[in-house]
């Protein structure tokens, strides 16, 4: 294997003596074998990347992807799926149980952990809370977290039975475990396909509001709180729910929570042309909710990003609003709409990297000489456009499909592995 030398970065990593500086970074075998000013580069097996004006920090890391294996391959595969995860800079993600059959017991957890071995990407499969994601009984937990599921979520589906969500948190509680919550009360959310609000008002649709969200992490907070367990929220949308779980952790309750990179730069007035790749769930909601969630992150209550990747083919999107599917391809982008959104760089590196892996309970990577190496190469000014060449996913409904983005990675390295861009 050719040794990397990355001439000339910014090093953005807390914990590195670099960290703030520009430096020269050599791997070799996979491990961090030299960090420094003016690292000699005579060796002729040495590949030579020039980084100026490039940050140099470690790999990504997201919290909610969906792909489409087992059983929906034709949304996106283990292969293309980690293709995308990697050119967006992300070498760890956590995959939703969303498949046909669901991940609801050791047998499909097993079968991903196999498939997704030797990758440049860490895929790290999320367990199923209930048995099919029926939301009645809970699935083969333990069993699932022995063979390798990092977490418990029933997806995109809400755990509707607040008793089992109870013996849910208490039952983890035992193992360490993790659950996900997915934050809707149906009977508020009803059939709702957009916020409501004035833009719903506007467009004559029936509204789904915030109060759908925000009672069920009121009740999931009190759920936690009386089991003493931890519980995560991903994707929150509303001003409300973040003061909700700012609240919470300021009395001690064990709540973390994340955010859609697309809700940073989105809101419910996208809709007014009815554009099927802005339906997502939860949906988009107004501009205080959106500045409200901006703020979160910045003061800690959100403690990640992520991209809710959600791939689906064309006859699923290029419909009538009313009956498209949810959801949009985020991988690629996330990075240039956290940029958008006025993010600072660390900020980005602490809810793309680091917080994720805390969340998880996962290393987290450093760039430290002896180190396996684990970490990306993106430049922050650099543009693309989102297109049928630089997409790397099956799918393409997205919402930045042929769109000017700033922030691209350029280089990828974990596992031994890495990918230039």
């Amino acid at each position: 294997m050719k040794k990397l030398l990355i001439q000339s970065a910014k090093i953005l990593d807390h914990q590195s003596a670099f960290n703030g500086k520009i430096a020269d970074v050599l791997v070799s075998d996979g491990k961090i074998a030299e960090i420094g000013k003016n690292i000699s580069s005579s060796n002729k097996d040495t590949l030579v990347v020039s980084a100026k004006g490039q940050v140099l920090s470690a790999g990504f890391f997201d919290l909610n992807v969906n792909f489409g294996e087992p059983g929906l391959e034709t949304k996106e595969d283990m292969g293309t799926g980690c293709m995308t995860a990697a050119s967006g800079g992300f070498t760890g993600i956590a995959l939703m149980p969303n498949t046909q059959p669901p991940i609801h017991s050791k047998a499909e957890v097993s079968y991903l952990k196999s498939k997704s071995k030797n990758n440049l990407v860490d895929v790290y499969p999320l367990g199923c809370i209930s048995h099919k994601r029926e939301g009645n009984e809970l699935a083969e937990m333990y069993d699932m977290q022995q063979s390798g599921a990092i977490a418990f979520t029933d997806g995109n589906r809400p755990v509707s039975n607040a008793g089992l969500m109870s013996r849910a948190l208490l039952y983890t509680k035992s193992f360490e475990g993790l659950v996900i919550s997915y934050a809707e009360d149906q009977d508020i959310a009803g059939n709702a396909k957009m916020n409501e609000g004035l833009m719903s008002t506007y467009l004559g649709m029936k509204g789904n509001p915030s109060l759908a969200e925000e009672l069920m992490i009121a009740r999931d907070l009190y759920l936690a709180e009386y089991n003493d367990a931890r519980i995560h929220f991903s994707t929150i949308s509303s001003l409300k729910s973040v003061d909700l779980i700012r609240k919470a952790k300021k009395a001690g309750i064990k709540v973390s929570c994340d955010v859609a990179a697309h809700y940073l730069v989105f809101t419910e007035d996208e809709l007014e042309g009815f554009e099927s790749n802005f339906k997502v769930k939860p949906p988009l909601r107004t501009k205080k909710d959106q500045s409200a969630l901006i703020a979160g992150l910045k003061d800690g209550t959100i403690d990640a990003i992520v991209s809710q990747h959600s791939p689906h083919e064309i006859e699923f999107k290029n419909v009538e609003f009313e009956i498209a599917s949810y959801g949009i391809i985020g991988l690629q982008t996330a990075l240039p709409v956290a940029l958008k959104a006025g993010l600072s760089l660390e900020t980005i590196v602490e809810k793309m990297a680091i917080a994720p892996r805390n969340i998880l309970g996962l290393s987290i990577p450093q760039l430290k000489i002896g180190n396996s190496a684990n970490f990306i190469l993106f430049n922050p000014e650099e543009e693309w456009v989102l297109n049928e060449e630089s997409n790397r996913s099956k799918s393409s409904n997205s919402p930045f499909f042929g769109k000017k983005l700033i922030g691209k990675v350029k280089l990828v390295y974990n596992n031994g592995q890495y990918i230039i861009h």
